[in-house]
């Protein structure tokens, strides 16, 4: 049992009795190593140099080498993660990551007495995410999108938690022997952590609040304030329950790195450590992002206000405004982007930064986009495939058969689908980019399956046995102080949400029966741990709506709340066990009591649901045409207009089993680093992302995470995770700024000038179709529907 004894810090050396040093390893060995990381692309198994151990690092130190170990230290170093490697030799054990992108953003040291569970992490925490997910709900229909990033509330929350160091009084309380203290002491970086995780699980807001808003507007229904807090707590709180059993998957193996909870780590690192020593000339992390998040700020006012055409950049539609196959093909309103260059961060970064993927999975989707939208989808809709051409390329709405928005109003009674109706107005009509979205969708699903059963099988089966004592990386072993959360917290969470959903549901008349809803919850559970996989390794998401949205109208025809409901809980449930694992390994890095993690997390989550049902409800009162999102029945059976699509499933299912072979055959090779799901997946913000948002973040994250990685490794490990933060920190600002300060105010205040107009001013921008509707004042499609 001795080696199971917490660790509180990394330099605790154990005595090796005998080692017999091995430089090259045989022949089994080094297959064997091979093979076992083949299903993580991150790590390098073409240079495993001979293994760096604890003697080197000490003895480095002790002859007083003062420069930048940490990027110094390029190599990546063999440490296992496998059930098979844990016994009790204290070789296994590693003192860094065996990953740079981790070694370059995360600290190996913990001082467990730091103080976390305060009144000011509290204070501020509730604070920040009462203000955060209160804007982020007014700023949700703004496109391209605009959010309060928790990496905002992270930096505006230190010089608050300091000021509050310095005002609040130190007098100490005992209240029934607990001693506390509004002010501890100096404001402590896991405080920070903390409050910038409470902002970022409130970030996204509720996602029902869109399923309330379309029962007001186009189902015409009255929804009651408790029926929306019930339902807003349930749906954003069931997927907290899934958090406990994916602890095990993706927060504690050291191979699930989590890209985005890095650049968080990088950021509280640079705010908080002591870089201000100049290291051989380098200017330091403080500094560099201060520089950098000045330079994004100041230049987000040319493409964000000055010279928007900047940011659309549709060159060559402004030489021929009027061309239709032009603007379709180069287009960024509702053409396909094949202009690519963007000076805009917001859209380089619409998908994500992309300096946080990696660059192996930036290339899947940007092959991925070429493919499906720069091949495929000019054949279908230049052959007026799917009678496609009536309609703009890209657009996220439906349309109906005279060119128009779909009026989803116009084919429901009561909240339910009124068949006669639908047969006196119109079939549902998708422009290309939408009916691709929906095959990509159908492809993704059930690749996500495979690919987990293929690659990662046998290493979920052996982590359902496994705890946090069982992992041997620095970080593991400094995580072990701490009490872990009992599963039966996660439980009981998990049964009060379900029984707030149940009373929701019944209440008010959605016509989703409590089995339909158990059904959507265990879908959640089975998804939640293959896409927490893929997000931790790629830090892609998985877009499962549309997989969700079929499933329901199969189980519930005719009855859209209900199936907007059933989405809701699948797709949440699995979102919110995402992001929650995601925050815990954010905890995790660095050594946050999970204890602490798990009640902040729900806290804050809570209160969100009552914020931005609120707030939405004075959107609702005081903004006209708040929403123009349409919902769509009945297009993909068998014998519909769009049952074509269905094929995708097959293609889902069966891609990714070539290249796992390939990748086994040619373990070197580059077929380990073809990604079925991700290839799918990435393209879920498509419409209404296009090639300027894609294929410059594609190549804006193969320059810095291949390029500058593999040739300016040490610039990489100091300041790309710095950078990221600070480019995504300036936009933010700015946009805050010139909203609140010259577009909130009445009439606004506009620079109208060619470079605010000439985009605008193009086929493009007005969404002219390439046909036009029949002379003959015919409809579009069938003369007749069911």
């Amino acid at each position: 049992m001795e080696d199971c004894a917490p660790y509180t810090t990394a330099t605790d050396v154990v005595e090796l009795p005998s080692l017999r040093p091995r430089h090259v390893p045989d022949v089994p060995e080094d297959v064997d190593f091979v093979m076992e990381h083949l299903n993580d692309p991150n790590f390098d198994i073409k240079s495993r140099p001979p293994s760096i151990g604890l003697f080197h690092v000490e003895k480095t130190k002790k002859m007083g080498y003062e420069g930048d170990f940490e990027s110094q230290y390029e190599s990546d170093r063999y440490s296992t993660s496998r059930a098979e490697s844990r016994n009790s030799t204290a070789i296994d054990f590693d003192d860094e990551s065996p990953y740079p992108e981790v070694r370059a953003a995360v600290s190996s040291i913990d001082d467990p007495l730091m103080p976390v569970n305060t009144f000011r992490m509290w204070f501020l925490g509730l604070l920040f995410s009462i203000l955060v997910c209160g804007l982020n709900q007014v700023f949700a229909l703004r496109f391209p999108s605009v959010y309060i990033t928790g990496i905002v509330a992270q930096l505006i929350s230190l010089p608050f938690g300091k000021g509050l160091e310095k005002i609040l009084p130190t007098t100490q309380f005992n209240t029934f022997g607990y001693v506390w203290s509004f002010n501890p002491g100096p404001f402590s970086i896991k405080e920070h952590v903390c409050i910038t995780v409470m902002a970022n699980v409130v970030v996204g807001g509720a996602y029902v609040t869109d399923v309330i808003l379309a029962q007001k507007i186009f189902y015409g229904q009255t929804v009651p304030y408790g029926y929306q807090i019930l339902l807003a707590l349930s749906t954003q709180i069931l997927g907290f329950s899934l958090g406990g059993i994916l602890r095990q998957f993706v927060v504690w193996p050291s191979s699930m790195i989590w890209p985005g909870a890095l650049v968080n780590s990088a950021l509280f690192n640079t705010l908080h450590k002591n870089y201000g020593k100049r290291d051989r000339g380098h200017m330091t992390r403080e500094r560099f992002f201060c520089i950098a998040m000045a330079c994004s700020f100041v230049w987000y006012w040319v493409p964000g206000y000055l010279f928007t055409a900047l940011s659309v950049f549709n060159w060559v539609c402004w030489i021929a405004p009027n061309n239709l196959v032009v603007n379709a093909l180069f287009g960024t309103s509702t053409g396909l982007g094949m202009s690519i260059l963007t000076f805009d961060w917001s859209m380089i970064a619409f998908i994500g930064s992309p300096l946080v993927t990696p660059w192996w999975s930036e290339m899947n989707t940007g092959i991925a986009f070429i493919i499906m939208f720069w091949i495929i989808a000019p054949i279908i809709y230049f052959t007026n495939t799917f009678n496609a051409g009536y309609f703009p390329l890209s657009a996220y709405v439906s349309w109906d058969n005279t060119g128009m928005p779909y009026n989803a109003s116009a084919i429901v009674t009561d909240g339910i689908f009124d068949q006669e109706k639908y047969s006196a107005y119109s079939p549902v009509f998708m422009s290309t980019t939408l009916l691709m979205a929906y095959g990509i969708s159908f492809a993704s699903f059930p690749s996500v399956f495979v690919h987990t059963f293929l690659w990662f099988r046998k290493d979920i089966m052996r982590r359902f046995r496994s705890s946090l004592k069982d992992e041997r990386d620095v970080h593991s072993r400094l995580m072990q102080y701490y009490p872990e959360v009992p599963m039966w917290w996660y439980g009981v969470v998990g049964v009060i949400a379900f029984a707030f959903l149940c009373v929701a549901i019944e209440i008010f008349p959605t016509g989703l029966p409590i089995w339909a809803a158990l059904i959507g919850f265990i879908i959640a559970a089975c998804l939640s741990i293959p896409l927490s996989m893929l997000q931790a390794i790629t830090n892609q998401q998985v877009p499962t709506q549309v997989m969700h949205q079929l499933i329901a109208g199969y189980m519930l025809p005719g009855r859209p709340v209900a199936n907007m409901i059933f989405k809701s809980i699948a797709y949440i449930g699995t979102n919110q066990a995402i992001g929650f694992a995601g925050d815990l390994k954010l905890g995790h890095y660095m050594k946050i009591p999970p204890r602490i993690m798990f009640s902040i997390q729900v806290v804050a989550a809570t209160v969100s649901c009552f914020v931005v049902t609120l707030v939405q409800e004075w959107m609702f009162a005081n903004i006209e045409d708040i929403c123009t999102t349409t919902q769509k029945d009945g297009l993909f059976s068998p014998g519909a207009p769009y049952s074509p699509l269905l094929w995708f499933f097959l293609v889902g299912t069966l891609a990714p089993i070539p290249f796992y072979f390939l990748a086994r055959r040619f373990p070197l090779s580059f077929w380990r680093y073809i990604n079925i799901p991700v290839f799918f997946a990435g393209l879920g913000a498509i419409p209404p992302g296009t090639g300027i948002n894609y294929i410059s973040w594609a190549v804006t994250g193969f320059l810095f995470n291949y390029v500058i990685r593999r040739y300016h490794f040490r610039w990489w490990m100091r300041y790309n995770y710095i950078l990221s933060a600070a480019l995504d920190a300036g936009v933010a600002l700015a946009i805050i700024v010139i909203f609140f300060c010259l577009q909130l105010p009445k009439g606004g205040f506009e620079i109208v000038w060619w470079g605010n107009t000439v985009w605008q001013n193009t086929a493009d921008a007005m969404g002219m179709p390439l046909l036009s509707l029949p002379e003959d004042g015919s409809f579009i499609g069938p003369q007749t529907w069911s």
